[in-house]
C-alpha cells in the first residue's frame, strides 16, 4: 500500500498583541517585529499621526492585520477604551505590551508633584489596570504579558526608578502565580537607548559613554523572546547586565555614587509644553 502524504500543516496563527506607546521608539519597534512574527496588532499611543503612519508602513512591508487606538492613557476615559479593547470577548488580545512610561527629570524635592503623581499613574496604575483587564481572557485561552520596566529598577534611582521597582516585583509575582496556568509574564528591564525619552524629558545622558546604550531593535527582540519563552525577568544588552550585576554584588558606598550619576535635568521647559515630562508614546 502506497505511503500516503500527510496533509501540509496550517500556519500558526501567533494571534493578537497590543501595544501601549507604541507610535515610536520601543513601542514601534515592538511593532515591527511581533508583525514579522505574523501576529495581528492594536497599537495604542496618543499620536494619530504616528500610529498611522507607522500601521501604513507595518501594513505594506509585512502585509499586517493592524488596529490603531489612539489613547492618552493619563486619560480616564481613553483608559477605559483600552481596557474595553482588552475584554472584546470577539477579538481577544493574547499578548499584552505595557510599554508606555514616564520620567520625571528632577529630584524629587525640586519636582512638581503632580508630575510625581501623573509618573506613579502612568508607570504603576495603568499596567496594572491593564493587566487586570487581560488576565481573564488569558488564563482561559493562554498568553503572554510583557512589562516594560527599567535597569534602575535595580538599583536607587529616584522616583522613576521606585516606580519601575514596583512593576519589576509585580512581574516577578505574576510570573510565579500564573505560569502553570499558562500565562506567561515577563519584566524587561532595559538601560539606556537611543530614543527620544531623555531628550523631551530634558535629561542629559552626556556623562554616559556611547557603550552604555543598547540598540531599542535588540531590546525588543530580546524581549519578545523572553517572555515568549517564559523567563520572568530580562536584562537587555550587555551594559545593562553589568550594571544590574555591579548593584547587587558592589560595596554600598559604590551603589549610593552610581545613584547619584548619569541623569541631570537639562535647561528650561519648553514654552509650549506643561511638564518636563516625557511619556513613550
Amino acid at each position: 500500500m502506497p505511503k500516503q502524504t500527510p496533509p501540509p500543516l496550517a500556519p500558526v496563527d501567533p494571534g493578537t498583541a497590543l501595544i501601549t506607546g507604541a507610535s515610536s521608539g520601543l513601542g514601534a519597534a515592538f511593532a515591527r517585529h511581533l508583525a514579522q512574527q505574523g501576529y495581528r496588532l492594536v497599537l495604542t499611543g496618543r499620536s494619530v499621526d504616528a500610529l498611522a503612519e507607522l500601521a501604513h508602513t507595518l501594513e505594506s512591508d509585512y502585509d499586517a492585520t493592524v488596529e490603531t487606538l489612539p489613547a492618552d492613557l493619563s486619560d480616564d476615559e481613553d483608559l477605559q477604551r483600552v481596557v474595553d479593547r482588552l475584554c472584546s470577548p470577539t477579538h481577544p488580545v493574547g499578548f499584552l505590551i505595557n510599554n508606555a512610561g514616564v520620567g520625571v527629570a528632577e529630584e524629587l524635592h525640586a519636582s512638581e508633584l503632580d508630575d510625581e503623581l501623573a509618573m506613579l499613574r502612568l508607570n504603576v496604575e495603568v499596567p496594572l489596570r491593564l493587566c487586570h483587564a487581560v488576565l481573564p481572557g488569558l488564563l482561559r485561552r493562554g498568553g503572554r504579558i510583557l512589562n516594560v520596566s527599567s535597569v534602575a529598577a535595580l538599583m536607587p534611582r529616584g522616583t522613576y526608578g521606585a516606580s519601575k521597582s514596583w512593576l519589576l516585583a509585580f512581574s516577578e509575582w505574576a510570573h510565579t502565580r500564573y505560569r502553570a496556568e499558562g500565562v506567561h509574564v515577563t519584566a524587561l528591564c532595559p538601560g539606556p537607548m537611543r530614543t527620544q525619552f531623555h531628550d523631551r524629558a530634558r535629561i542629559s545622558l552626556r556623562r554616559r559613554p556611547g557603550w552604555s546604550f543598547t540598540d531599542v531593535d535588540q531590546v525588543a527582540l530580546e524581549g519578545i523572546a523572553a517572555c515568549q519563552e517564559g523567563r520572568a525577568v530580562h536584562i537587555p544588552g550587555r551594559a545593562a547586565r553589568v550594571l544590574s550585576r555591579v548593584s547587587r554584588l558592589a560595596p554600598s558606598g559604590v551603589v549610593e555614587r552610581l545613584a547619584r550619576t548619569g541623569v541631570t535635568a537639562t535647561g528650561s521647559v519648553d514654552a509650549t509644553s506643561t511638564k518636563r515630562t516625557e511619556r513613550t508614546s
